[in-house]
């Protein structure tokens, strides 16, 4: 599928774009979150989880790994795996249990566990530009394609 790349100006950009994206979501899909330590993922979630209704802190799971948060309608996982090592760890925590169709995963650092991952509906992968950040957002399946779809690019699409 055709990837979408958008300018972010700032992290209110950033925030804006996740909240988009959640106006979309869906119980069953997992986003795969990519790029550099400071690119904005975390900024991303927040956005996302904002325009859910969380009102909460909204930080990087990066010792606990994940970060479940329940909503309305569905529970929303937001793992943070950078700090991933060992798949028994994986498997000893049942984070497998955690993707299925009530609830919307978002992974960042998915790379350090992508052979236990299932494959991503969504995956956007942020980078430093000169003059901000840019999101190169690809649909992996049906169902993240109509997700994209449905919120449309909006803001700066190149």
């Amino acid at each position: 599928m055709t990837p979408l790349t958008i300018h972010l100006n700032d992290e209110a950009a950033t925030l804006d774009l996740g909240a988009r994206l959640a106006a979309s979501l869906k119980p069953g899909l997992y986003i795969a979150l990519r790029g550099d330590l400071g690119t904005g993922k975390t900024t991303l979630v927040r956005g996302l989880l904002r325009a859910l209704g969380h009102h909460g802190a909204v930080k990087s799971p990066s010792y606990s790994l994940v970060e479940p948060y329940a909503l309305p309608g569905f529970e929303f996982n937001h793992f943070d795996l950078y700090r991933f090592r060992d798949d028994s760890e994986w498997h000893d925590s049942g984070f497998g249990d955690y993707f299925g169709p009530d609830s919307v995963c978002a992974v960042e650092w998915p790379e350090k566990a992508s052979a236990l991952l299932p494959d991503a509906d969504i995956d956007i992968a942020l980078t430093v530009e000169a003059d901000g950040r840019g999101a190169r957002i690809v649909a992996n399946t049906a169902a993240g394609q109509r997700c994209i779809t449905q919120w449309g690019t909006g803001g700066d699409a190149r």
